[in-house]
């Protein structure tokens, strides 16, 4: 049965959504057939204003301005300590914990020349810049276990001043996890960064 273009044309752009196949994006174009004119429109300018949405000139943070709200934070804004994260989805991550109260960094990818990301691309430079103008003393470098996080990790420590702590976050076992159904590079990481009790 040939469907009106109108609908196909909401299916193709929700099949574009990553881990949305085709019977799912059918299945939600036609749930919001179900929906008042009024909903239609008001989700349609929701996703709208996805185009007008800024990135924080500081730390890379989604915002409706030129800075995010966490770097809009008093208490934040005059921290010494920066976390540098590969995506805005590792910083919400981390914020979701509660725990850290510095400043972030979202890099937006991780060095991998075999992709074309380099320095450049991931603007290192002006992240140095940020450490020295700021006169941040320690960096916490929350990006993911990989051959490539590990380069950009040992990158950036290269770049910072000898006077920058730089630590990098613990990778191992998850809490409730059993080792006889762990991977071997994630025992291997969890016996690297234990500690002395």
């Amino acid at each position: 049965m040939e469907l009106p273009e109108k609908l196909l044309k909401v299916v193709r752009q929700f099949s574009r959504l990553p881990g949305v196949g085709e019977k799912t994006a059918l299945r939600q174009s036609l749930i919001m057939t179900k929906w008042n004119k009024e909903d239609l429109v008001h989700f349609a300018e929701a996703v709208k204003a996805l185009a007008e949405l800024n990135h924080c000139e500081k730390c890379g943070m989604f915002c409706d301005d030129k800075l995010c709200k966490i770097c809009l934070d008093y208490g934040r804004s005059h921290s010494k300590t920066l976390c540098v994260v590969e995506s805005v989805t590792d910083c919400l991550a981390i914020e979701r914990s509660g725990n850290f109260k510095g400043k972030f960094h979202i890099l937006f990818g991780v060095l991998n020349p075999l992709l074309g990301i380099g320095p450049d691309e991931l603007k290192l430079d002006q992240f140095i810049d940020r450490v020295k103008n700021e006169e941040i003393e320690e960096v916490i470098l929350a990006v993911n276990p990989s051959v490539e996080g590990d380069a950009t990790c040992a990158y950036i420590k290269q770049m910072l001043p000898d006077s920058v702590r730089v630590d990098r976050i613990g990778f191992g076992i998850p809490m409730g996890g059993s080792l006889e159904f762990v991977d071997a590079l994630t025992i291997t990481k969890a016996l690297e960064n234990r500690r002395h009790l």
